[in-house]
């Protein structure tokens, strides 16, 4: 790996206020990514509010006191970069990307929609049946409404376990007031990250943050959430008139701070990460039952998970689950070889660097990472702590996830069948 990647420029700075900004400098590109990261998510809503997070999210975009909603997406596409945003579970971030000339535009449009939007009544009544259209749109696709199903079984009565996006219901309850109070009460400076990567300079970057917030005076409010439930294992079988049954077959791990993660990293690449894993070369190469089979790991701060995906035809859905279940008991009785541990542990750190040749994805990472961890994570930290995984960490790994009694099944079976 080149030295670039392994020891990038990375600063951090602290405002007075609260603000965090962190900005990766790699003088060889001509572009930059900006990111206004929010330390809320679906995980801090309470029930009835549901979504609420995401539909902030998509709000903000329909006016500033600065400019309105359809000037927001103009003002960067208007000079060859764009402009978006994303909620997860414990964050939001609003970004943008652009040409290194234009840093200013994309970082005065993306913190502009974090402290200035003006939630007209107007366009809140109409965003609702957008994202109801969202909703039943990610309905109609069980390869991933099923996630929703094996989630709310992880983490029943707890915000970890309900959508991101809400419900309809609880979308259509939203007013103004609601937006304002959730925005006064989550949107606050020590709970925001400036992260930019690119051909920039940290003074630079700062200097805006300062210009920009300089009004931005909120009082601080850091996140207090309730901790994750007790697990106790559970299945969920439904119908749907569909043509293919999906199943997520998974378990309770632990969180981004453990310092198994790593460890939980590489079991999940030789158990489904990619066409050479087990998963795949088991049911998908040897048999032919399935199209798309993989494991996945979901990391918050205190808590998460590792399942596997298959969808596959309804007469082999029980039988796709002993062989998913055979390998995780390989796993858990027996080490990988050494040679089969050597090649996860490149091909994780392979898409790590891949990954990092994008400036979004620089970006991204600074912003997560400080979230997180409240501090700045090298990529000569991370291969080092992928090389220290051994084969008897990931089979004891294994063994304890993998225990008889710990996984739970959430299954999409296609009606009349």
């Amino acid at each position: 790996m080149t030295e670039l990647l392994l020891t990038p420029s990375i600063d951090r700075t602290v405002l007075p206020s609260g603000v965090r900004v962190l900005t990766e400098t790699i003088p060889s590109v001509g572009s930059v990514a900006v990111g206004a990261w929010v330390d809320a998510g679906s995980r801090d809503e309470a029930e009835p509010e549901g979504g609420i997070t995401h539909f902030i999210e998509h709000m903000v975009f329909k006016g500033t006191r600065r400019r309105r909603g359809y000037l927001i997406n103009q003002r960067m596409e208007s000079v060859g970069g764009y402009i978006n945003a994303f909620t997860s579970k414990e964050h939001t971030c609003f970004y943008a990307r652009g040409l290194s000339e234009h840093l200013g535009r994309a970082m005065e449009t993306v913190l502009d929609l974090v402290t200035q939007p003006t939630l007209p009544p107007k366009e809140i009544e109409k965003e609702k049946d957008v994202v109801v259209e969202e909703i039943k749109m990610y309905e109609d696709a069980p390869e991933d409404h099923v996630f929703d199903h094996y989630e709310a079984l992880l983490y029943p009565d707890h915000p970890l376990g309900r959508p991101v996006i809400g419900t309809p219901e609880s979308v259509r309850s939203f007013t103004q007031d609601d937006l304002a109070r959730y925005i006064g009460q989550h949107y606050v400076p020590d709970r925001l990250v400036v992260a930019v990567a690119g051909n920039v300079r940290h003074a630079d970057v700062v200097r805006h943050v300062e210009r920009l917030l300089e009004e931005f005076d909120r009082a601080p409010n850091p996140a207090t959430r309730a901790p994750s439930t007790s697990y106790t294992p559970s299945d969920l079988v439904i119908e749907r008139p569909i043509q293919q049954a999906h199943l997520v077959l998974g378990t309770r791990a632990f969180g981004a701070r453990d310092e198994r993660r790593t460890t939980l990293s590489v079991l999940n690449t030789i158990l489904g990460g990619g066409m050479s894993s087990r998963l795949n070369q088991n049911i998908r190469e040897k048999y032919g039952w399935c199209y798309s089979v993989y494991s996945f790991v979901n990391v918050q701060t205190d808590s998460g998970d590792l399942g596997v995906y298959i969808g596959t035809d309804a007469s082999r859905i029980e039988r796709s689950r002993t062989l998913i279940e055979r390998e995780m008991t390989k796993l858990a009785e027996t080490a990988v070889s050494e040679r089969m541990l050597t090649r996860a542990k490149h091909q994780l750190k392979g898409s790590i660097v891949l990954g990092l040749e994008s400036t979004s994805n620089r970006m991204q990472r600074l912003g997560r990472v400080e979230l997180v961890y409240g501090r700045t994570v090298g990529l000569d930290e991370v291969v080092g702590e992928i090389d220290a995984v051994t084969a008897e960490g990931v089979r004891e790994l294994a063994a304890e996830l993998f225990a008889p009694g710990q996984l739970s099944t959430a299954v999409i079976l296609p009606e009349d069948r």
